[in-house]
């Protein structure tokens, strides 16, 4: 098969859709099957990862990259729905869409639904981006013949608040992949980040869903003076949080790490906690258990379908719930330790090699 897929997101490292997409990209070009691949690329600004370019090249595939910022991109698609596809990339066989534009054509188009929190939770999204989603998502339900959503509870998601068909909608969990750092490794990024002292660890972008107030709120509840709570994200717009940091002495912001410096936190780290409100699958989760870190996070959406068992559940919009569960997992070994072997067993269920089998299996049957 001849296909397509839009990776202009892969330049925005630190986020959830960036550590997606690079993945992904990586995981087809390290395939061996016979499908041909055409990798589109819009940005003004930026460009795509040398290596990764090259891989494409020496894999026999094409790179079909435009000096088109995203904002145009977007009003080009979302808003006119105008210049098809296949006029960027030729025609292929299907084209699959990434969740930030949906351009109209003539080919089959499948895309990737990571979540509907536009739709769940308006007030936390911001109004670029919850504008953006709704003129997408309209095309999605007129025009894209399959969806693939990275959770159960994504696929329900669709159907009820967009009434999608359901047997358009294959739920297909991504790969979870990040290398286990070594000793020295670890040792330099707690030297690096002057992190002395036991630590909660927290990871998500500065902004309203990933709940970052109340796990502040519910940490100082505990009045734990010798454990710290580092919270690694980029700043969003939620700029109160960052303001509030500055009131507490233990309490760290980090914004921007390494991919092994963010392993090397979560193999070190006392307890890891996620409170966002609503994820379509919560990546860091997996990462967390993978490479034995006990977790604590919400009971909703795909964070329960992926941790319930695995991990203990609190309430994120009661600050109450979320300060008792971290109190429990921090002081009762043995809960920690079930946690953690658990967690290293569920985190084997999403690997990268399952999700892009089932990507081309269902492409190639429909």
């Amino acid at each position: 098969m001849k296909i397509g897929i839009d990776i202009s997101q892969i330049v925005f490292e630190g986020t959830g859709v960036g550590r997606f997409t690079h993945d992904l990209t990586e995981t087809i070009l390290s395939n061996t099957d016979k499908n041909e691949w055409t990798f589109f690329f819009s940005s003004l600004r930026q460009s795509i990862n040398p290596h990764i370019k090259s891989a494409i090249k020496n894999k026999g595939h094409r790179l079909c990259e435009y000096k088109i910022p995203p904002t145009a991109l977007s009003f080009l698609w979302n808003t006119l729905h105008r210049l098809k596809i296949e006029k960027l990339v030729g025609n292929l066989d299907w084209f699959i869409t990434s969740d930030w534009t949906e351009g109209p054509s003539n080919m089959k188009k499948a895309t990737i639904l990571h979540d509907l929190v536009y739709l769940r939770y308006p007030e936390t999204v911001h109004k670029a981006i919850l504008k953006t989603q709704k003129l997408r998502m309209k095309w999605v339900q007129k025009e894209s013949k399959l969806i693939f959503a990275d959770s159960i509870s994504t696929k329900d998601d669709a159907i009820s608040l967009l009434r999608i068909n359901k047997d358009k909608i294959v739920v297909n969990y991504p790969g979870v992949s990040i290398k286990k750092p070594n000793v020295e490794d670890v040792k330099e990024t707690l030297t690096k980040f002057n992190l002395k002292n036991p630590f909660i660890l927290a990871v998500g972008k500065i902004e309203p869903r990933k709940n970052i107030k109340k796990l502040i709120n519910a940490f100082a509840m505990l009045n734990q003076k010798n454990i710290d709570l580092v919270i690694v994200g980029p700043q969003g717009w939620d700029n109160q949080t960052s303001k509030k940091q500055s009131q507490t002495n233990n309490i760290k912001f980090l914004s921007f790490v390494s991919n092994n410096e963010l392993s090397s936190l979560y193999s070190s780290c006392r307890l890891f906690v996620y409170p966002s409100l609503y994820e379509g699958f919560g990546y860091p989760v997996v990462e967390a258990m993978s490479l034995g870190a006990p977790v604590a996070t919400s009971n909703t959406s795909s964070m329960k379908e992926i941790a319930e068992g695995r991990a203990e559940l609190f309430d994120p919009t009661n600050v109450n719930s979320i300060s008792r569960c971290i109190s429990r997992m921090i002081n009762d070994d043995a809960l920690k330790n079930k946690c953690i072997k658990a967690g290293i067993i569920r985190s084997r269920d999403f690997n990268w090699k399952s999700y892009y089998d089932n990507i081309v299996s269902c492409l190639k049957n429909n």
